[in-house]
């Protein structure tokens, strides 16, 4: 699926921190075109100047350089890569492993994925996570909680039996600090009288998904803080002539992020143009990976079904969708094949589009002083080179 090695960097380079990187084409968050030879200084992890670079650096071979340079990418829901799933086994190991496969395809920072599972059990990946925080693991943003807390109408491929409604436990320990960005998905019209004001308040950025919520109900949702939705098209209300449904809310609204899989499966692309086309800088690109990417994996167990890999897709015997089989970097890809829209755009569908969902356009997303020096370097058509994550070097 991936095609990494790059010519301009060298497994002795791996643990690197360059203090300079060449883009023979810059994307920087803002320009839709890209700026062309520009020279990214770093240190300590930040970005220091951003410059046209001199004939001289241009034609130096010891400078980190791709053909293209972006901010690093930021998946906001990946459940799991390189062999292993987050509800398998709720770890730091695991965290770690997610973010190196993950790299493979582009990108740089992950929200780690926890779907719907039996009582309390996110709890365990909520320590997982504040753990890989407090250890400085390479890579892990945050997490997002999808489910439990779902619509039983929209279960998908979750565990019908572990959706359930949100309680004052629930809301107590979603409230408590977190080092890092908390998304949770949920379904709106399912929960309890001032559940998502106390959420909001605490910070938490709350989605919409997994729902059959009106679009009223959305909509009423978005005014007390609902920033975004979920995998759109996907386990939600549909458009309809007289229902506008979760999608209709999204098209409707002018604030929601949106996150969408460009896979070729979830959604169909007369779709994925429609999207890009209403929503703009409100769509992210998330890849939705389960343990298959980056592994050899061709099977997996899942709530007691078998998820089988068939032509990039996975699925039960019965033909439901179970997360997907894509990086990052093939997701731009499609989204940039289908859709019309210049290559800037696509790359802040992968970059800067998330951070903002997130709240963190002030620190990722974007290349200029002052910011995490997260890149995303590619090549010409599109395939990862590397990835630098907060100044170091990562194939």
């Amino acid at each position: 699926m991936f095609i990494q090695e790059g010519p301009k960097v060298s497994s002795v380079d791996r643990a690197l921190r360059p203090s300079q990187v060449l883009a023979r084409r810059l994307f920087d968050g803002q320009c839709l075109e890209g700026l062309p030879d520009q020279i990214i200084e770093i240190d300590h992890g930040q970005i220091i100047a951003v410059r046209a670079a001199e004939r001289a650096e241009i034609d130096d071979r010891t400078i980190l350089s791709a053909d293209i340079v972006a901010p690093g990418f930021i998946d906001l829901q990946i459940n799991g890569a390189g062999g292993a799933q987050f509800n398998f086994d709720p770890s730091v190991a695991t965290l770690k492993r997610m973010a190196d496969a993950a790299r493979k395809g582009g990108t740089a920072h992950i929200l780690p994925t926890f779907i719907t599972a039996p009582g309390n059990s996110y709890f365990a990946a909520m320590d997982a996570v504040r753990d890989a925080l407090a250890k400085g693991v390479s890579g892990i943003l945050g997490l997002h909680l999808e489910g439990p807390f779902l619509s039983p109408q929209r279960p998908g491929i979750h565990d019908g039996n572990s959706i359930r409604v949100m309680t004052r436990e629930d809301i107590e320990a979603l409230t408590e600090p977190f080092p890092g960005p908390l998304l949770v998905t949920l379904a709106p019209e399912c929960l309890p009288e001032g559940a998502l004001q106390a959420l909001v308040a605490a910070g938490v950025s709350v989605f919409a998904g997994h729902s059959e919520a009106t679009a009223q109900t959305v909509l009423a949702a978005q005014k007390q803080g609902l920033c975004g939705v979920t995998h759109l098209f996907n386990a939600m209300s549909q458009l309809t002539g007289r229902e506008p449904g979760v999608v209709g809310a999204v098209f409707a609204s002018r604030a929601l992020f949106a996150g969408i899989i460009a896979d070729g499966h979830h959604v169909a692309v007369e779709n994925l143009q429609i999207a890009a086309r209403l929503l703009g800088d409100r769509l992210c690109l998330v890849t939705d990976a389960m343990l298959t990417l980056g592994s050899d994996l061709q099977q997996f167990e899942l709530n007691g079904q078998t998820i089988y890999l068939r032509d990039g897709r996975l699925t039960n015997v019965q033909g439901t969708l179970a997360g997907a089989h894509i990086g990052m970097d093939e997701s731009v890809r499609n989204m940039f094949a289908f859709c019309g829209l210049s290559l800037g755009a696509v790359l802040n569908m992968a970059s800067h589009n998330p951070a903002a969902a997130l709240g963190l356009g002030g620190e990722l997303g974007m290349v200029r002083p002052n910011y995490r020096a997260s890149l995303t370097l590619l090549t010409d058509d599109l395939h990862t080179q590397a990835v630098v994550v907060d100044g170091v070097i990562s194939e």
